[in-house]
């Protein structure tokens, strides 16, 4: 049930971009919402697998390659309506990339995505549930906001035409924000992994195996 749910997030997601490229501007008024539906299912999957018992290394994965196709998705269609500068959303699909190569070497041997972190810094900057809360919310608010504000141009052009700059300052600031978040989360999963393979009893497992 609970890869059902994230499977209907990602339609969600897609439902979302659509309407982002093709609907009338006082209908995508409501990308916003569609948008706090992603985030709410998102929430649920995971309730669900915790009161189900269905964890599992394959749903902790699929949940958290779900989450990157969302957040990887929206930077690029915000980069492409040009909402966003083009190396906010480079920067962070990259550090994606990365990330989750890494994680995929843990998963091949059964270990969760943040179980791989061994240090406590590591552990509340990347898999702590305040810094995932925080991050997620700002993601979160980013979206919104700009997303929200997309068709007023159109609607509204003259509110827009007075209050355009204080709404552009705010989205900035929030994008980076998130580009921050972003960096400050991926360093963890990096350095611990580069330790891990400098340590003498991994490279002597590596060749045995």
């Amino acid at each position: 049930m609970a890869n059902l749910i994230t499977s209907a997030r990602l339609i969600l997601l897609f439902v979302l971009v659509g309407m982002a490229y093709t609907a009338p501007p006082f209908w995508q008024l409501f990308n916003p919402f569609l948008l706090v539906m992603v985030i709410l299912l998102d929430a649920l999957d995971g309730y669900v697998a915790r009161m189900r018992g269905e964890t599992s290394v394959f749903g902790s994965v699929y949940d958290i390659a779900a989450d990157r196709v969302v957040e990887n998705v929206l930077w690029i269609v915000l980069a492409d309506l040009g909402l966003v500068p083009l190396w906010v959303t480079l920067l962070i699909v990259t550090r994606g990339l990365l990330t989750d190569a890494i994680r995929s070497q843990g998963a091949a041997v059964g270990m969760t995505p943040y179980g791989m972190l061994d240090s406590p810094v590591g552990r509340f900057i990347v898999a702590g549930r305040f810094m995932r809360g925080f991050y997620g919310t700002v993601k979160a608010v980013v979206f919104a906001w700009i997303l929200a504000f997309k068709p007023v141009p159109v609607l509204w052009p003259a509110w827009w035409a007075q209050w355009s700059d204080p709404v552009e300052d705010v989205a900035a600031l929030l994008v980076y924000l998130t580009v921050s978040l972003c960096i400050l989360r991926g360093i963890p999963v990096l350095v611990e992994f580069y330790l891990a393979q400098s340590r003498p009893q991994h490279r002597e497992a590596a060749r045995s195996g």
